[in-house]
């Protein structure tokens, strides 16, 4: 396997245009390639600027999970810190627990932050949601979000290689005017719901306002913790 290391946008473009597999970590593909066989060639963008940045509002895909301290909210801090071993989190990157990981530990936090992607296609470099992003799937160079005014994130405890443990991430943002918005999103098995309510109001409104979404149709413990995360978030 031939391992391109880019250290440019054009470098990628044209790699990946030569059928280059970007492997982030590797710590997700290495098992798959020795049991299928090896791709001709791989890419692994640790060299790239635009993936390495990191700041208050900023996270390159390249990123090694046990980089991300607290230059980043709470809630993204949380879920990378609970990501794997410590020699996991060493090597794991940001980009491919989003994008090239069925676990998506990274996601829910990166959705309550209401996340933007930079991304690079054959076309070039553009900024999208989400969204496009796991449908689309093009390259990943970084996140970029709005700082929020106070955000948690609660994973729940579960045995190595068992089903996805449950997890909820909340997030308050200031809108431009002034008011409050609350974003929850919840890892259920290989599903994410996300809520968004205003929370200018009480709590007991807000939580009926998220549990009148897809949340709502949780087992009670499930929405037991859910309620638990929205009101600490809200207290702080």
């Amino acid at each position: 396997m031939l391992l391109h290391l880019p250290t440019s946008v054009s470098e990628v473009q044209q790699h990946s245009a030569e059928g280059a597999l970007p492997i982030g970590g590797a710590t997700l593909v290495w098992a798959t390639f020795q049991r299928d066989g090896f791709p001709e060639q791989a890419m692994s963008l640790r060299n790239l600027p635009e993936a390495n940045v990191l700041g208050p509002e900023t996270l390159g895909s390249a990123v090694v999970l046990h980089r991300i301290d607290d230059r980043v909210p709470e809630v993204l801090r949380r879920a990378a810190s609970t990501i794997g071993t410590g020699a996991v989190r060493r090597a794991a990157t940001v980009g491919g627990n989003i994008v090239g990981s069925t676990l998506r530990c990274l996601l829910p936090a990166a959705q309550v932050l209401n996340a933007r992607a930079t991304v690079l296609d054959a076309a070039g470099v553009y900024d999208t949601d989400l969204t496009e992003l796991l449908a689309k799937g093009p390259i990943l160079l970084s996140l970029t979000w709005q700082t929020p005014l106070a955000s948690g994130y609660f994973k729940e405890d579960a045995a190595p290689g068992g089903p996805p443990p449950f997890v909820v991430a909340t997030a308050v943002h200031a809108d431009s005017d002034g008011t409050r918005q609350l974003r929850v999103s919840v890892r259920d098995g290989y599903e994410f719901l996300t809520a968004t309510a205003p929370c200018d109001t009480d709590v007991e409104t807000v939580l009926h306002t998220v549990e009148t979404t897809d949340i709502g149709a949780l087992p009670a413990d499930a929405r037991n913790v859910v309620r638990a995360q929205i009101s600490e978030v809200l207290t702080r």
